[in-house]
């Protein structure tokens, strides 16, 4: 059910829309009703759980060096991101902040937007966390400017995210790889910097490799890593798997990882 519901979900919400807006041309209220009925499945499969994995942590190698701290962390809350829709149930962002004495803050009030070169994380490498075969590499979106004062994040939160989130994977994780490490876990690096990755399609990676940059491509407010681990090769049908850091607790928000 999950994987129907999630492949569709922009289907559901544009056929939802055209009933909705024509049902006066053809007299009938009904109309009126499925579209609406459409475009809330469509947006309710973001938020529901549909397809259940029950499985124990796996255990990966940290995808950073450094100093970076836990951001949208599902050691504080599950869903970590407020949705389960591709995979991300137990996703975790990683901010790159190697300075100690200064406190990191998701909004600034100016300014207003930001290149994404004026942050510390943007081309820091990216590793493997798992060793496999990859099985999706994409590098072509651009690393747009930041989104993190106070109007850059209502129209990220109100029109950008949205828009991302019901188009799917490919607007959501922006440049990304994706490894197979075997048993049915596949391992997702996110918001990678255009032209970075390092891996093809079909070629073996071991834990630890480095694999690209990261970068400031898709659903983003500045540049970061976004790691998850989920049960199937695409995100749109893929439910989330936990896992933990060998050698390291999983970082709450705001708290280092430093590896």
């Amino acid at each position: 059910m999950r994987s129907v519901v999630m492949a569709t979900r922009l289907p559901l919400i544009l056929i939802g829309i055209a009933l909705t807006l024509t049902s006066p041309l053809h007299h009938e209220v009904w109309l009126s009703a499925g579209g609406a009925a459409l475009i809330m499945l469509g947006v309710a499969s973001a938020w529901l759980p549909i397809r259940r994995v029950d499985r124990e942590p796996v255990t990966v190698l940290p995808p950073v060096r450094g100093r970076w701290l836990g951001v949208n962390s599902p050691a504080d809350k599950v869903p970590s991101h407020g949705v389960h829709s591709n995979g991300q149930t137990y996703a975790i962002d990683f901010v790159y902040w190697p300075d100690e004495d200064v406190e990191w803050k998701a909004v600034r009030p100016w300014p207003m937007v930001q290149q994404p070169t004026a942050f510390p994380g943007f081309g820091q490498p990216v590793f493997a966390p798992v060793t496999g075969t990859v099985v999706h590499a994409a590098d072509r979106r651009r690393d747009h400017w930041s989104r993190k004062s106070w109007p850059a994040l209502a129209y990220f939160f109100i029109v950008e995210g949205p828009v991302r989130e019901l188009i799917g994977p490919s607007m959501l994780l922006g440049n990304h790889v994706v490894v197979d490490a075997g048993d049915g876990t596949f391992a997702v690096l996110a918001h990678l910097r255009r032209g970075s990755v390092s891996v093809e399609v079909g070629q073996t990676v071991d834990a630890g490799d480095r694999v690209a940059e990261c970068g400031n491509s898709g659903n983003t407010t500045e540049p970061h890593l976004h790691f998850q681990l989920m049960d199937r090769r695409r995100a749109s049908t893929a439910a989330g798997i936990p896992f933990r850091f060998a050698g390291h607790a999983t970082p709450g928000n705001g708290e280092p990882l430093v590896s």
